[in-house]
């Protein structure tokens, strides 16, 4: 089919593809490299809890129970609780020597993709937009202007998104994975924002939140409200999370 084998996306997979007589032969592209963490240091600094008292529970009904939510609860999460969502998403928990391992796996170890947040109804949180300091599990305040609405507007004038607790928007420094993976190291990028988000999704069911993970947006508004270059980092995924009405009981399936 001609006009399959002329998208963009088919012609990125086909030359990228490792095959087992050609893959030595690859050369890779000589990309600078960039730190692994994103500071704001002229940003104002807001610590997060590390004590959350949280009750643990079976992996099983999480990921049973586990749907899209567009819907949610005119209710907000607890401070304490969106520190536990973002450490379940990518909270750092080992190290070994220049290599800080986190919740969510990434290819060699380079987590190219920045969590930022839109928050929207966070109890002792003031509204704006965040990012999330991996390294320091702190948060940087970018904005003090309530972003709901933009947010919404820039994910295709999504509505719920404006609804949400929290409006989680992921992006990649393609440099810092594509530095040593070259073209594949997209592919990478696009895996590692999958994981996140699951252990996002898994996480807030933990918590009696649901999600919603969007990737319809309009990439360059996305981009202008976090104020990125997107000629070095780029929105690639985002996730509305807020409160859910408690279920009757649901049975498993296994």
């Amino acid at each position: 089919m001609p006009e399959l084998e002329e998208c963009s996306g088919y012609i990125y997979l086909k030359e990228t593809v490792y095959k087992r007589a050609t893959i030595r032969a690859i050369k890779r592209p000589a990309i600078a490299q960039v730190p692994t963490f994103k500071t704001y240091p002229e940003a104002e600094k807001v610590e997060l809890p590390r004590n959350w008292r949280l009750a643990e529970a079976r992996i099983t009904p999480l990921l049973q129970n586990r749907r899209s939510l567009r819907r949610y609860l005119a209710e907000p999460i607890k401070f304490e609780e969106l520190a536990f969502l973002l450490w379940a998403s990518q909270g750092i928990t080992a190290k070994s020597g220049v290599y800080s391992f986190r919740t969510a796996p990434s290819g060699g170890a380079l987590y190219p993709v920045e969590t930022y947040f839109s928050a929207n109804f966070v109890e002792d949180l003031a509204p704006g937009l965040y990012h999330f300091d991996v390294e320091n599990f702190s948060l940087d305040r970018l904005s003090n202007e309530d972003s709901a609405a933009a947010v919404a507007a820039a994910c295709l004038d999504q509505k719920f998104m404006a609804q949400s607790a929290v409006s989680f928007l992921w992006s990649s420094i393609f440099r810092r994975c594509m530095t040593k993976y070259g073209n594949r190291g997209l592919r990478y990028v696009l895996l590692d924002a999958g994981h996140i988000c699951q252990n996002l999704l898994v996480a807030a069911e933990a918590i009696g939140c649901g999600g919603c993970p969007v990737a319809a947006f309009y990439d360059d508004e996305v981009n202008d409200l976090l104020q990125l270059d997107p000629g070095e980092e780029s929105i690639v995924y985002a996730a509305a999370v807020g409160k859910k009405e408690k279920a009757k009981g649901t049975k498993c399936s296994l």
